[in-house]
């Protein structure tokens, strides 16, 4: 009986336009949001910019080897510091400092204002508004609204534990694939929350981990890993690779399959020898840009012989498949009929998006 399985949120949640604005301002406003690597941003001038619906962020590297996040627009009359079109991220590298591309007023890498041609400004107080911005294991995080009772940590939560022994600071950046999707950011994310659709989704996956579709996906130990099938310990096409495991892995760690998901836009899918990164950006309630980032240990990519495309094109070839059945999931609640959906025990995580977005929209009221 359906009646026995907990409900998903409304349609509404999916597809309204009022609902959507009203959740972006409460969650990826508000909230500790992942937008790239570390290794991006090398040398000074190095920058990020990317536009979360209406507000446009930069992250610059500084003379001083530190990152900073401002907001993208000049203290003069608000033209955009780099012009952003498309949502992006765009990145690029400022040579000489910030300079305005409308009246040429200049900024420093860290902010204060450097020069205003023809006019004698005081630079104190006309510096670039700043952004909160925390680093974690390479990841870059920033927060439009800080609060102090919501630390990077408190909202990482237990999931850094996991994953201690992956040297994700020491990784690389190999390749990145951007995908748009149409669908909303919660089908995305419900979707990666659960294996009970990797059965008739993911059939090449499966034969390299067979847990995933025993049971219809259930009893999976995503605190030890999902382990592979034997003779397999990756996830590419053959299940094998000839790049060496991450130093420091437990010996379950290398034949295991790891997934975390930081709320509210960062997942994290790990084998012993790479690691796939996500970033989402809901751009609308029926649209999602994800960046997939390809993560390599430095020591492999410095090998004459390294090839990282066999974990790549597995990937992507999943991510295709995840990303057309979320589409059609979003085509179908647009029928009149769908009130809102089920969750079958099976994708118990997937209800975390639930209770995650109904306390956040909870905390905005207040």
């Amino acid at each position: 009986m359906l009646d026995s399985l907990e409900k998903t949120l409304p349609r509404d949640s999916y597809l309204g336009e009022d609902y959507f604005a009203q959740e972006y301002a409460a969650i990826f406003e508000s909230e500790w949001l992942c937008v790239g690597r570390t290794d991006a941003l090398i040398q000074a001038g190095d920058y990020l910019a990317i536009r979360l619906h209406s507000q446009s962020l930069l992250i610059v590297r500084g003379e001083d080897g530190d990152l900073g996040a401002f907001y993208n627009t000049c203290r003069h009359r608000g033209t955009e510091l780099v012009p952003l079109e498309d949502p992006g991220p765009v990145s690029g590298q400022f040579r000489r400092g910030i300079v305005c591309p409308y009246h040429a007023w200049s900024y420093h890498l860290d902010g204060r204002l450097r020069a205003t041609p023809y006019l004698a400004i005081d630079a104190e107080g006309a510096a670039l508004h700043s952004i909160a911005l925390e680093e974690w294991a390479g990841f870059i995080f920033v927060c439009l609204r800080p609060r102090r009772d919501k630390t990077l940590s408190a909202s990482l939560g237990e999931g850094t534990a996991r994953l201690q022994r992956y040297p994700l600071s020491d990784l690389r950046v190999g390749e990145s694939i951007r995908y748009e999707v149409a669908a909303n950011w919660k089908v995305i994310v419900e979707n990666y929350n659960e294996c009970y659709h990797c059965g008739p989704v993911h059939p090449e996956l499966c034969r390299i981990v067979p847990a995933f579709r025993q049971g219809g996906g259930n009893d999976l130990n995503w605190d030890d890993g999902v382990p592979h099938r034997e003779g397999t310990h990756t996830f590419t096409e053959s299940g094998t690779t000839s790049r060496a495991p991450f130093p420091g892995l437990s010996d379950t760690e290398k034949t295991h399959h790891k997934g975390e998901l930081f709320y509210p836009n960062l997942m994290l899918s790990l084998s012993m020898d790479h690691v796939a990164a996500f970033y989402l950006w809901p751009i609308g309630p029926g649209v999602t840009r994800i960046q997939c980032d390809f993560l390599f240990h430095p020591d492999e990519m410095r090998q004459s012989d390294f090839d990282g495309s066999d974990a790549i094109k597995f990937w992507d070839l999943v991510n295709q498949q995840d990303w057309a059945i979320c589409e059609s999931v979003q085509r179908g609640m647009q029928n009149r009929v769908f009130e809102h959906g089920y969750y079958a025990p099976m994708e118990d995580y997937s209800l975390d998006i639930r209770r995650y977005v109904t306390e956040k929209l909870g905390e905005a009221d207040l």
